[in-house]
């Protein structure tokens, strides 16, 4: 196993490193080193950018109009896009649904949908937890009652992430109460202005919404929006959450965020303290780890043009154990590390501009660029060891598939 690059793969690094540092607005990358919030005019200018290129499913194969990557030059486009400060691309559309739609939906589906996710210019939401159902998804109540050519969908959905900006949304519906809770879900493609579809915000306590309660009040729904079979859709739903758990593990994203904690160590005046700096090595001995592993899986894939291969979709809920551990502790060593300066969090300042030292020197709790928000980010990151699957879960289903026991 070779888990060095060709040179043909450090050209194609090159020539996405030239392309990311041309094609990035100077306004985003800002946003994201500094981490400030995204707004939806940010992250579709992005996306959009990417679509002209046909990189915003950059996963896909060629047959579906993506650039037919193999597994190691995904890896490299990633690891460029994150150390130039790029947003995350917003996964809904073309990392899950679109993966789905490819793999299971009709050819009609894959002609109206897939064109408008690559380009960004549809914005997708997704449509699995309810109160109550969140890990145990089987137990989901959220009701599609066929009557003809037509679903009539009922119930509600929660903690639908960036669900104020949704123009479709994908859902997990109970079409049979017959037998395993399991064999009685479909998988729909809803149209989110459709009469009965309402969104709530839920605010979160630094004041953000980043998450929503989705609700469907006798929402009609063509039936040729089902995906693949009717009461089939477990099985949609568990080869997309693979693809779900395999992007959270995020280690560029981590690579940078090291960068940016041993910044914010060093203006404290922490990195000479040797029992924190000890803290920053053994995560960037973890997030090495964590990077080892996935070159080892698309070492593997090393030619592949599928989605990843098998292999890399097995590991998937490994990925996300270690990705999402390594996440709440970078946070947690930058809130640390700006102290009492990490608490404050007037967004209505930040926005307009008031958050720097170079604007303010640093004369007012909070005013400290390389300190905000530290705490709200702290707090944020707790649900990454529950959403996409609770580590708990994932470490069950890692013992089974990979383990084999």
């Amino acid at each position: 196993m070779d888990l060095n690059f060709t040179a043909e793969e450090q050209a194609f690094r090159e020539r996405i490193r030239a392309w990311v540092g041309g094609h990035l607005p100077k306004d985003i990358s800002h946003k994201v080193h500094h981490a400030l919030d995204l707004s939806r005019d940010d992250l579709q200018r992005w996306a959009r950018i990417l679509g002209k290129e046909g990189w915003h499913g950059y996963a896909w194969p060629q047959q579906f109009g993506g650039p037919g990557w193999t597994a190691v030059q995904r890896h490299l486009f990633e690891e460029e896009c994150a150390l130039a400060g790029a947003p995350r691309i917003v996964p809904f559309g073309p990392v899950m649904v679109a993966p789905v739609i490819m793999a299971f939906g009709s050819k009609a589906q894959q002609e109206r949908h897939l064109p408008g996710i690559m380009s960004g210019d549809v914005w997708w939401s997704q449509g699995y937890s309810e109160p109550g159902s969140g890990s145990d998804l089987a137990s989901l109540k959220c009701k599609a009652e066929r009557r003809g050519n037509t679903f009539v969908v009922n119930g509600q959905k929660t903690w639908t992430t960036l669900g104020q900006y949704g123009e479709w949304i994908f859902c997990l519906v109970r079409t049979s109460n017959e037998g395993k809770p399991q064999t009685g879900i479909s998988f729909l493609l809803i149209d989110m202005k459709s009469p009965g579809v309402t969104v709530r915000p839920i605010v979160l306590l630094d004041c953000s919404v980043e998450v929503n309660e989705v609700w469907f009040d006798n929402v009609e729904v063509p039936a040729e929006n089902l995906v693949g079979e009717e009461n089939k859709g477990w099985t949609y739903a568990k080869y997309l959450l693979a693809h779900e758990r395999a992007g959270i593990g995020e280690v560029n994203r981590a690579k940078r965020e090291l960068e940016r904690l041993k910044r914010i160590a060093k203006v404290e005046g922490l990195y000479d303290d040797v029992r924190f700096r000890d803290q920053i090595a053994l995560l960037e001995v973890d997030i090495v780890a964590l990077e080892m592993l996935i070159l080892r899986v698309v070492s593997a894939d090393r030619g592949s043009k599928n989605e990843g291969g098998k292999q890399s979709l097995d590991v998937a809920g490994l990925l996300k154990i270690r990705g999402s551990e390594i996440q709440q502790r970078y946070t947690e060593l930058m809130m640390l590390a700006g102290g009492p300066y990490s608490t404050p969090f007037i967004k209505e300042a930040m926005e307009a501009g008031w958050q720097g030292d170079q604007a303010l020197g640093g004369a007012w709790p909070g005013g400290a660029a390389h300190c905000a928000p530290l705490t709200a980010t702290y707090f944020n990151y707790r649900k990454t060891t529950i959403y996409g699957g609770s580590n708990e879960v994932q470490r069950n289903i890692v013992s089974q598939t990979v383990l084999g026991s």
